[in-house]
């Protein structure tokens, strides 16, 4: 793997990196009934890395078909695809486009950007862990990462919830985000 030193790391050169969709997952989670949590994920996405000579200049964007999401419960997956959620039909895609890297502490990094849900852009920060860099047995450069965020789905226009005769509510708030994955030099 073609990596330089930079503040203590060893971090890719310059250049743009695809996500390896292969080695890379895009779950979320969200409290259900307010006493569990459920997980699910987005199976078919694409995204960049452009690792700038400053690292601090980077930048990435990420694109997901909102069809591609799995709870591993049909009914819920089905419910989650139509109007009261991602409304897929209308809105195929969720996007994230960074605006930049906001700073970072050893191997984590915060990069600021605009995620879009529903044709609803918002502002949000995600928390990014370099996970470092190799070459595969079979002579492919990749390297790591770890991302998390949370969001408020009703700032993006997903309110649809249903009140708990217990109290409280169905479908929680708030959803954290979490992706696992590799990136490979662009072809």
């Amino acid at each position: 793997m073609s990596t330089r030193t930079w503040e203590n790391l060893q971090i890719p050169a310059a250049g743009t990196y695809a996500l390896d969709a292969a080695h890379t997952s895009i779950g979320f989670v969200v409290k259900h009934m307010m006493v569990s949590k459920v997980r699910g994920g987005f199976g078919d996405f694409a995204g960049t890395v452009t690792i700038a000579e400053n690292p601090l200049e980077s930048s990435a964007e990420l694109t997901i078909r909102t069809e591609s999401i799995n709870t591993g419960v049909a009914d819920r997956d089905g419910h989650l695809r139509g109007d009261d959620f991602l409304a897929v039909e209308k809105f195929p895609e969720l996007t994230f486009r960074s605006t930049r890297v906001v700073g970072h502490s050893g191997d984590e990094f915060t990069l600021a950007g605009d995620l879009t849900i529903r044709d609803v852009t918002k502002p949000v920060e995600l928390t990014v862990e370099y996970g470092g860099a190799g070459t595969n047995p079979w002579g492919q450069e990749v390297w790591g990462f770890s991302i998390t965020t949370e969001i408020d789905r009703e700032e993006f226009g997903l309110t649809w919830n249903q009140a708990l005769e217990t109290g409280g509510v169905l479908v929680g708030k708030k959803i954290k985000i979490e992706i696992e994955g590799e990136a490979n030099p662009a072809a």
